[in-house]
Parts: C-alpha cells; structure tokens; sequence
C-alpha cells in the first residue's frame, strides 16, 4: 500500500507502508547507526519524533524480546530503505513488520532516504507526517505544520514511570554478548552501593550497566523531589536520558541542584543537559541533532578518541558554564558540541552521549566504574 510522507515544508516523499496502517506524526530525524533498529525503536529518548535510518536494509535479523530498551517502542513512525518481509537470525522471535504492527508504529519503505536526509542535513529536522489513508499533499503538510514544535515541550513526565521500583538484578545478565562484560559478576563486589536512578526515559541497558558494577538500582519518577531521593539513602543518583526539551523539566533542574554536594551524580544525555541548566548553564536546539552510533568525542581529559552512541537534539552551550567551577571534559570532534563536564570540586559529572550503547561502540563503559569509584570514595 502507498504511504507519503510530508514535511512541514512542503517537501513530498512517496513509498510503500509496512507495519500499523495508521497516521505516524512527530519530529522527522535521522540515525546513522548499521544495525541496532529495534534497541532504537524502543529507546524513549525518541518519543515524539519519526526516525529515518540511514544504513539501506532494515528488518533482516527481526527481533526479540531480549533487544528491547522499554517495554514497547517510543518512536512515532520509522522510515527506510529496504524493509525485510524475513527475518534471518537465530535469536529472532518475530518478523520485525510484525513486531511494528503489533506496537502501532508506521512504518515507510521504499523511498530515496540518502535524498531524505540530505534535506533535512540542509534544512534542519522538521516536524512531518506519515500517511497511507490521506494522499491530498496539502492536508498533509497543514497536519505538519500543526504538530506541536519539540521546543518547549517536556517529554521527561510523560514517559517516565509513574511508580518507584527496584531493578531486578538478574536482569543483568550479559545480553549484549560482550565478552569483556561476561567476566563481571555482580556478586564478586564486597559491597553493594545504592543507586536511585531518575527515570527521565531511561533505557534498559542503563540499568544493566550499574547492575554490573554492583549497584543496586531504585528508579523513581521524573518529578521526584530531592529530599525523598535522599530519605532512600543512595550511595550515589543517576540521571538518565530522555526525550524533549531540557529547559521545561525546570523540577529535576530544581531536585539536582539541591542535591549537589550531598551525593555523587552521574548523568547521560538529558540528564546531561539538565545537569548544565543546574549549575547554571543554558541549553540550545542544534540544527539536526545527534543520532548515531559512530560519533567520535574527544575526551579532554586522557586526549583519547571515543567512538561513541549519540540521540539528543539539544546540547549544553559551553559558554554558558562557568569554567571556575566546571571542567569541560568531552567534545563532539564533528561539530565541537559540548559532550561532556565535571564539577572541579562536587562529586558530579555528566555526558551528552550514551556510553551504555545499545546499539553501538563499548569505548565508554569505563564511566560507570568512574561513578562506582566515586561513591566507594565519597562513602568512604
């Protein structure tokens, strides 16, 4: 069956509709990674947004349970080149056009997505929609136009969990098959630490990471105060990742800065973000974000280059932090984005990327055993 997709301005793109037959709305943006498809679909940093994958064949090695960042995926829509009618894969337990017609996500296939990206590599992202009802192009791109814009829009509340819970731990098996995580038992650690984890859309692997380093894990709401983080008594808080804009979710702004000095933080992503508006820095909209798992960061620090996993839209500006109070410790070696920061004199530091990565590259899985030294050092 057709599907079109139109963009807010006025850009047409026609092909063929897989997956749920209805109407996909959101943010259309671009992900350069070679395989990880449903670690991406399911990865609630991308709610509101239509995700365009670069790499030409999707849905070859269908998907499982096991891949799953959430328990359903977060994107609005998925837009491809070639999209599989097979899957081929020992660990495959369902055809990947299945999977997204069992989740009500749309999915395009079909269409010239190098021309796609182009334009939206020139243009910026921009708010589309994906349609295999309506074919009227002009009722199409006013719905485009309609969609509310991403600026200003708090997301974190939204997909957040609504209740406390405790991450079970033998969930913390080695699923991503990496050898070097293999040997890492969380038992072997003498002592357990505490760490309260804000749910702002946090993934899966996140969790596991901190499992492995013999953590045990608390998630709590995206508007949980500071002072019921600190009456569960954490060795340690975690901010994690997240759709939408920073700006909006002024309450975590609020909850990080009164627990800054209290107990060593830790934050990915948004949690990154929300860490820079807290020390007083601002935040900007870049012109088509980072979406990938090949971005190469300089870290400031050691002067090594990290390949690394990247889904934000937002960043921290730079000359917004005080650089008495702050060390700059990472940088994006494509466009020279903010990737990362440490506080000179408070146990915090955060990262603009997502050194889980799932998908995508393990140079930065040393920054969870960096906070797990942290809190051993901070207890005493």
């Amino acid at each position: 069956m057709q599907a079109t997709l139109a963009l807010e301005d006025g850009r047409i793109f026609l092909g063929e509709g897989y997956g749920a037959p209805g109407e996909a709305l959101g943010e259309v943006v671009f992900n350069t990674s070679l395989t990880g498809y449903q670690e991406i679909a399911t990865d609630p940093s991308y709610a509101g947004q239509i995700v365009v994958l670069t790499n030409p064949q999707i849905g070859n090695y269908g998907t499982n349970q096991a891949d799953n960042e959430a328990a359903k995926p977060y994107i609005e829509g998925l837009i491809v080149r070639e999209f599989s009618s097979v899957s081929s894969n020992w660990r495959s337990e369902q055809v990947t056009d299945e999977y997204m017609e069992r989740y009500q996500v749309p999915v395009m296939a079909e269409i010239d997505t190098r021309a796609l990206v182009r334009h939206l590599r020139n243009n910026g992202v921009m708010r589309g929609v994906i349609s295999r009802a309506e074919t009227d192009p002009e009722k199409l791109i006013a719905k485009a136009r309609s969609i509310r814009k991403m600026d200003g829009t708090d997301l974190a509340r939204v997909v957040s969990t609504k209740t406390q819970f405790s991450f079970d731990e033998t969930d913390a098996n080695n699923q991503s098959g990496d050898p070097l995580l293999s040997t890492r038992d969380a038992g072997n650690f003498e002592r357990k630490l505490h760490v309260v984890a804000y749910d702002f859309g946090i993934k899966r692997n996140i969790l596991r990471m901190l499992t492995r380093e013999g953590c045990r894990v608390t998630v709590v709401p995206a508007e949980t105060r500071a002072d019921e983080v600190m009456s569960l008594k954490p060795d340690g808080v975690f901010l994690s990742n997240g759709p939408g804009d920073p700006e909006p979710v002024d309450y975590a702004v609020k909850a990080i800065q009164e627990m800054m000095g209290r107990k060593p933080i830790f934050g990915i992503c948004l949690g990154h973000q929300l860490t820079g508006l807290a020390l007083g820095g601002k935040t900007y909209k870049l012109k088509f974000g980072h979406h990938g798992g090949n971005h190469p960061v300089k870290n400031n620090v050691t002067g090594k280059v990290e390949i690394t996993a990247h889904n934000h839209n937002f960043a921290v500006d730079p000359d917004s932090v005080n650089a008495n109070e702050v060390d700059l410790t990472h940088v994006d070696l494509n466009d020279n984005t903010l990737e990362g920061l440490r506080h000179k004199s408070l146990p915090l530091f955060s990262v603009q990327y997502h050194p889980e990565a799932a998908p995508g590259p393990h140079d930065s899985h040393y920054l969870f055993r960096d906070f797990r030294k942290m809190m051993e050092e901070w207890k005493g």
